[in-house]
């Protein structure tokens, strides 16, 4: 009776050029459970990936002969990019906007926990595969503006960006917005989008001197949580679940009690006449 077959590990590929910082994550990786690969920069990096390939490549920026920045390019350039993780000290926004630009798939700040980046290999890996690009409109720290693709885990990818931008904004306040954020973005992809990944939401985020603003376009019909018969402000008392139940039924969350949510985590929440596209403001301390 044949034994049966164990899947592979996943496996990383760790790119960065102090060899303490490798070697410390290749242990930490390979106790989790993973296949581990390393190397000292970007142009190392492609040679490896020449001879095998990865699930998952850990990125440094800033490295000699060729930096992260640089091996994104190359990538998208040779193959279908991989999940890249940008791991940087450096915590200036143009430096998060070209990892956003070249198509990384999350970015964490150095330095961080071991069990925050454990976390974040085992959430990328479990996410489905980018099947359309972000295209980036304006990439100034002040205004940045995108055209994501209508995918469910865009919203966590794009808000683990976006909240890296403004490190000074205290992290309650960073963390309500970005909750607010997230609830109507997947709004818009669930619904304006259809998950249909050849649509696209267009996003905004605009930081002034005391207030925070996000803008989402929705592709589609608008945010009319009026007319949606799923929606858990619309549903009598007496069927508290039958919402859920529906849109359990279609893959979605909870649409209405998302947007309630959301109302409650900033300090106004507007919509343009059409409803198709919403402004989110957090007014913040001087």
């Amino acid at each position: 009776m044949s034994a049966t077959a164990m899947p592979a590990p996943s496996s990383v590929l760790i790119v960065d050029d102090e060899a303490e910082f490798r070697d410390m994550l290749r242990s930490m990786l390979a106790n989790a459970g993973y296949r581990t690969g390393v190397a000292a920069d970007g142009k190392e990096a492609l040679e490896v990936l020449d001879r095998e390939s990865f699930d998952v490549i850990l990125l440094d920026i800033w490295m000699p002969r060729m930096n992260g920045l640089e091996m994104l390019t190359e990538l998208r350039a040779r193959w279908l990019l991989p999940k890249v993780i940008v791991m940087s000290g450096d915590n200036q926004p143009e430096t998060l906007l070209s990892a956003v630009r070249e198509q990384a798939y999350q970015y964490i700040m150095k330095p961080f926990p071991p069990a925050e980046l454990l976390d974040m290999v085992a959430d990328v890996l479990a996410a489905p595969a980018a099947s359309a690009s972000i295209d980036v409109i304006s990439a100034l720290p002040h205004w940045v503006e995108l055209a994501v693709p209508c995918e469910k885990s865009i919203a966590d990818r794009i808000q683990g960006f976006l909240d890296k931008l403004d490190t000074q904004i205290p992290v309650e306040t960073r963390r309500n917005v970005g909750t607010a954020f997230r609830e109507m973005l997947l709004n818009a992809v669930e619904w304006g989008g259809g998950l249909d990944p050849r649509r696209k939401v267009r996003i905004s985020y605009l930081r002034l001197r005391k207030m925070l603003l996000y803008r989402i376009a929705d592709p589609g019909s608008g945010f009319q949580i009026e007319g949606l018969q799923h929606s858990a402000v619309n549903n009598p008392e007496d069927e508290p679940f039958r919402h859920t139940m529906v849109r359990e039924e279609r893959g979605l969350r909870p649409g209405g009690f998302g947007i309630l949510l959301a109302q409650s985590m900033v300090d106004e929440l507007l919509y343009n006449e059409a409803r198709n596209e919403v402004v989110l403001v957090k007014y913040l301390d001087a």
